[in-house]
């Protein structure tokens, strides 16, 4: 990848991404894979004035050993120079860039179950500090190539050729065209006239249809609200990009009202394994059944790492004539495929999506209907044929989708 490419990316990342300001930390998470990417976000930072900034290198082979090897004990421990840090994280409010390459089968034959153990042990130690930054922060999550990731998108190809075409899928659906940042706020204008249409017809319910089997319907907050692109983090007043690339119009449904069942279109990237041709059937908003070709069991289990995991937390509306579908890629990575297909998320809501969220507690939302969770999981349902009908508060039938797309 050419240096003046990588530099522009890393602007954009930082200027649009996480919207750093003069005086902030940035805390980068990367792979070590990464290095020329993230040694050009370092620099981007500085020149916009970085107090301070953070870099946290991983390793798919060495976070494999460490759950090779370590106990179930270890793992469930949060010691205090991590509780520190967690902290300083209240305290200083950093900016927070996570670039994401792994290889979406890393973690292939890791013992989950002692992995979903050791996260149910370490989340309520977490959780009170999490709390406390919740829509405070700037963050943003965007895409990187690297090769066995690369080798996964397009086997046919050789590591050098596959890992050149998937930057070029990175970066194209990423808008990494003449101007990256005015491109951004062209589309973030884009999403928000979508929300303010949305939320213009006070909907109390969505139903999906698909000719695959899907057939369901959720329930939606009374004071919901669709979001979208740009979000603005609560205290300072600032602009930023949470996902790099995104196409998604997106609400917390109402926790408990969901019926019917929902078939995947798109394999799931989880905890680094697979899962592959998969359904969901609802009950009383809960997760009842669920069936799996592949890695059914990881799905049984994602869906138990607490009481509220079952239930869902987004629904997210992508039209099947998106830049990400249009490339004809399958990522096998989250970040890219939920924004290629309406998705649905397990788990944990967001508490943004309440109108006039920053008046209310954690708890009179969560009360309002915001799912809460250790777990939040998006799963692409999206399909060439998905129609999506709205119900408003006095029953009136509203076309939001017609085969795939936006009805209006």
């Amino acid at each position: 990848m050419k240096k003046t490419i990588l530099k522009k990316y890393a602007k954009l990342l930082v200027s649009k991404g996480v919207s750093l300001k003069k005086g902030q930390e940035l805390n980068i998470y990367a792979n070590v894979d990464q290095v020329p990417l993230v040694t050009e976000i370092v620099r981007e930072a500085y020149k916009a004035k970085a107090k301070r900034v953070n870099v946290e290198w991983s390793s798919d082979e060495i976070t494999r050993l460490n759950y090779r090897y370590r106990s179930l004990k270890t793992m469930s421990e949060v010691l205090d120079w991590e509780k520190a840090k967690l902290q300083h994280r209240v305290d200083n409010l950093p900016a927070r860039l996570y670039i994401m390459s792994s290889d979406p089968d890393a973690m292939k034959g890791v013992d989950q179950e002692q992995v979903a153990k050791a996260r149910m042990a370490t989340y309520p130690i977490m959780k009170p500090y999490l709390d406390k930054v919740e829509n405070k922060e700037q963050w943003c999550i965007a895409g990187a190539a690297s090769k066995a990731w690369a080798k996964k998108v397009f086997p046919e190809l050789s590591a050098s050729k596959a890992e050149e075409k998937l930057w070029e899928a990175i970066l194209y659906t990423s808008r990494v065209w003449d101007d990256p940042e005015k491109e951004w706020e062209k589309h973030n204008r884009d999403l928000a006239k979508r929300c303010e249409f949305l939320n213009s017809l006070k909907l109390k319910e969505l139903q999906y249809k698909s000719s695959n089997g899907t057939d369901f319907k959720v329930g939606l907050i009374p004071d919901g609200i669709f979001a979208g692109g740009s979000e603005v983090a609560l205290g300072s007043g600032i602009e930023f990009n949470p996902n790099i690339p995104s196409e998604e119009v997106f609400t917390s449904p109402m926790k408990g009202k969901a019926e019917g069942i929902v078939y995947a279109t798109m394999p799931l990237s989880y905890q680094g394994e697979l899962i592959e041709d998969f359904s969901v059937r609802f009950e009383d908003g809960k997760a009842v059944e669920v069936h799996a070709k592949k890695n059914e069991e990881l799905l049984k289990q994602m869906i138990s790492m607490d009481e509220t995991a079952c239930m869902l937390g987004e629904c997210a509306l992508i039209p099947y004539d998106s830049p990400i579908n249009n490339t004809g890629i399958l990522f096998y990575n989250t970040l890219h495929d939920e924004n290629a297909s309406c998705h649905l998320a397990l788990g944990r809501g967001f508490t943004n999506c309440i109108r006039d969220y920053e008046k209310y507690t954690q708890k009179e939302l969560e009360e309002k209907g915001v799912n809460s969770s250790m777990i939040h999981v998006d799963f692409m349902i999206g399909s060439k044929d998905m129609n999506i009908t709205g119900i408003t508060e006095d029953g009136k039938e509203i076309a939001i989708f017609r085969d795939g797309n936006w009805a209006f």
